[in-house]
């Protein structure tokens, strides 16, 4: 079982993901820009989930469009915070799916954008979610000629993911919603009952009983 990411094994991941050499990590007192970046992941979590879990579904597309823009100017603010990026390709993808038609093709190749600077930024940012939200953008989004979808790129992302966060909640999550879509359910039925038993998230407990609720509903339609 693979621990979770120390400044050492964010160091030999480095190699093993990007194939870049590394100096020695040094710890280093956190800057006001850091404290603002943090700030900011935070505040777009928290939102996140109130408007996703919370929030009735006819209302949620307005909000979310109010939570990219906010995203944004935070990214503008902090060009090179890899976890600012991350969290608005998934404000702008989980408005995508409360906005549906036309303009949700137009937000998901937006939120590929954001999560592919985040990778080229930071591979390792938040636990590797950007990995795990690209992933899920390529099986659920439609393939060419409409949109990017691709299920053998989304395999690869969803397992980079894991190679980083082999126990986190999210991460497991949409590895057995992947494994599902793919019918091999009897591999997502072990997936989702891995994610049930997830460390608690600090901070993140709103976000963490609606993951759960969502898995459960997905072991129901297993049949488990």
């Amino acid at each position: 079982m693979m621990p979770r990411v120390t400044p050492a094994l964010r160091a030999t991941l480095l190699v093993l993901l990007v194939g870049l050499p590394t100096a020695p990590l040094l710890a280093a007192t956190p800057t006001s820009a850091d404290e603002s970046v943090a700030e900011g992941i935070e505040h777009l979590q928290q939102r996140w989930a109130e408007i996703h879990y919370t929030l009735p579904k006819d209302a949620q597309a307005t909000a979310l469009e109010a939570l990219a823009a906010e995203a944004d100017r935070r990214v503008a603010a902090h060009p090179q915070a890899a976890g600012l990026q991350i969290w608005a390709g998934i404000v702008r993808s989980t408005q995508a799916g409360a906005s549906g038609g036309l303009g949700a093709l137009s937000l998901v190749k937006d939120a590929r954008r954001d999560l592919e600077h985040a990778l080229a930024l930071d591979p390792l940012a938040l636990d590797g979610s950007a990995y795990t939200s690209l992933g899920a953008l390529y099986y659920q989004v439609p393939g060419w000629p409409l949109a990017f979808g691709d299920d053998d790129k989304a395999e690869r992302y969803l397992k980079r993911a894991l190679a980083i966060d082999p126990d986190g909640l999210d991460s497991l999550y949409f590895w057995g919603d992947y494994l599902h879509e793919q019918g091999r359910d009897d591999e997502a039925r072990r997936a989702l009952k891995k994610a049930l038993e997830a460390p608690p998230r600090p901070g993140r407990e709103r976000a963490d009983t609606g993951r759960r609720e969502e898995i459960r509903t997905l072991l129901q339609t297993l049949g488990t």
